[in-house]
């Protein structure tokens, strides 16, 4: 019984570990997307600026706002690319194979409970069905031994 409390605890131990790992790792992709949004809206505002005012002497200006969006939008998919980077199962792996170690060995324990339950329940059974035939044995054991006590003496 122990083993299955020690099992059970360990289970909902590692279950907690990696919800909070997802937590944490959603967590940080939301910020760095917050963060990334932010930037990018920053930025796009004031590159957008210069980058329109310095391209427009240089090349028209339709083409100087082309080329300022595109940039914007380079940046800002960098950005994404690094806030989807980040993975919780890499972290989480040690966690989940010691929860499912603890799920074998609980499984093996009840495994146990039940076949011995089951060789219980066998021995009942032969008992209502023959009851002298439990006893029998033993005492045949202790007729044998009155009978070498006596010829003994």
């Amino acid at each position: 019984m122990k083993r299955i409390s020690r099992n059970i605890s360990i289970i909902l131990r590692a279950e907690r570990l990696i919800a909070q790992r997802h937590l944490a790792i959603l967590r940080r992709q939301t910020g760095l997307m917050a963060a990334a949004g932010l930037v990018a809206g920053l930025g796009i505002i004031m590159l957008n600026m210069a980058g329109y005012l310095a391209l427009s002497n240089v090349v028209s200006p339709a083409l100087a706002a082309l080329i300022v969006a595109a940039v914007n939008l380079v940046l800002a998919g960098i950005l994404a690319s690094l806030a989807g980077n980040a993975n919780a199962e890499a972290e989480t792996a040690p966690v989940a194979e010691v929860r499912d170690l603890a799920m074998e060995d609980l499984e093996a324990e009840f495994q146990h409970v039940v076949d011995e339950a089951k060789t219980a329940v066998d021995g009942i059974k032969r008992m209502a069905n023959d009851p002298l035939g439990l006893i029998a044995p033993g005492v045949a054991g202790a007729v044998a031994k009155a009978v070498v006590k006596n010829l003994k003496s």
